[in-house]
């Protein structure tokens, strides 16, 4: 697996695990806070019990879950705008080291861009709930295949089946820009191209210049360091 495909990888984690915390409204809770927030649960949302069967989680989750939901979004959805901004406050590092030593900030807003599509399934221009809750619940709680196959669904840009270089370049400069260009001192113009060959190098088994669902699940079950990175997301919550 490429350094920036790990990067992307870690990128995923570090977003599904900080949101959990966010939605929940806490990082350390105890059964008597869980059971006072259970009390303050007035309002859910149609089709609960319909949630439960289609995710991997349960009504209690589900109920903590949205209540932390509203909390943060009290209109009950959220706009690319609102993503961004809350995903920009996972990688404030970046930013800062540039802000010291470069003139180039770190910019997280186009690799948003494209978690906030993978994330907005229906393509509404809004994230509902049930969106949240139902990618949460992959990338969480989801088989392999299930979570590849999201991921896979991240990097294909314009929904066609396929990834395509232009897409994978998109994705590698998004993911340069969000760690900022302090993180890679010794890259040079050339490296995103770099890792992009070596991507399709790995996963274009049959070499006709795109990559499938198939050669992408394929080519990842076979490489340990992903199968490693995918366990990462596994006991969150």
């Amino acid at each position: 697996m490429t350094g920036c495909a790990k990067r992307c990888k870690q990128g995923l984690v570090k977003f599904a695990v900080t949101l959990h915390k966010l939605v929940t409204g806490t990082l350390i809770k105890d059964k008597a806070d869980d059971d006072l927030e259970m009390t303050m649960v007035c309002h859910r949302p149609e089709g609960l019990d319909q949630l439960e069967a289609q995710t991997n989680f349960s009504k209690r989750e589900l109920q903590v879950l949205y209540r932390g939901f509203k909390n943060e979004c009290p209109s009950g959805v959220v706009n690319e705008d609102t993503f961004k901004q809350i995903y920009s406050q996972f990688f404030p590092h970046g930013g800062e080291v540039c802000q010291l030593f470069s003139s180039s900030p770190a910019d997280a807003s186009t690799y948003a861009h494209y978690l906030f599509n993978a994330f907005d399934t229906g393509h509404t221009g809004s994230i509902k709930f049930e969106d949240f809750v139902t990618a949460l619940s992959i990338l969480l709680r989801g088989s392999v295949t299930e979570k590849l196959q999201w991921t896979f669904n991240l990097y294909d840009i314009n929904r066609d089946g396929y990834i395509n270089k232009e897409e994978m370049t998109d994705i590698v400069r998004a993911i340069y820009d969000m760690m900022g260009k302090y993180t890679y001192p010794v890259l040079k113009n050339d490296a995103p191209k770099q890792h992009v060959d070596a991507f399709f190098q790995k996963m274009d088994k049959n070499r006709d210049g795109v990559v499938t669902l198939d050669e992408f699940i394929l080519s990842c079950q076979e490489d340990e360091n992903i199968m490693r990175s995918l366990q990462l997301f596994e006991n969150v919550i």
